[in-house]
């Protein structure tokens, strides 16, 4: 467990972007501990974005760098 002042928090707030384990947030003057920080287990948002058009969208085997250059194509007129 991390022990973290305030102003340290004031300082650097990325602290919280890539939490790992609990933190316990401090006040150093009157030696109270004011809060105690979890980390949020992450999960992946796609499924929560796609909402009721997540049946539209079509599944395929091609690469992000084959999908790029069909839509380049497409858009362009270019063919390889």
């Amino acid at each position: 467990m991390l022990s973290i002042g305030i102003g340290e928090i004031q300082k650097n707030t990325s602290i919280f972007t890539n939490l790992t384990e609990v933190i316990q947030i401090v006040d150093k003057r009157k030696k109270q501990i004011l809060a105690m920080v979890y980390p949020v287990h992450n999960q992946s948002v796609i499924n929560n974005l796609a909402g009721k058009y997540k049946d539209r969208i079509k599944t395929t085997e091609l690469s992000i760098d084959e999908i790029k250059e069909e839509s380049m194509g497409d858009k362009y007129g270019l063919s390889s």
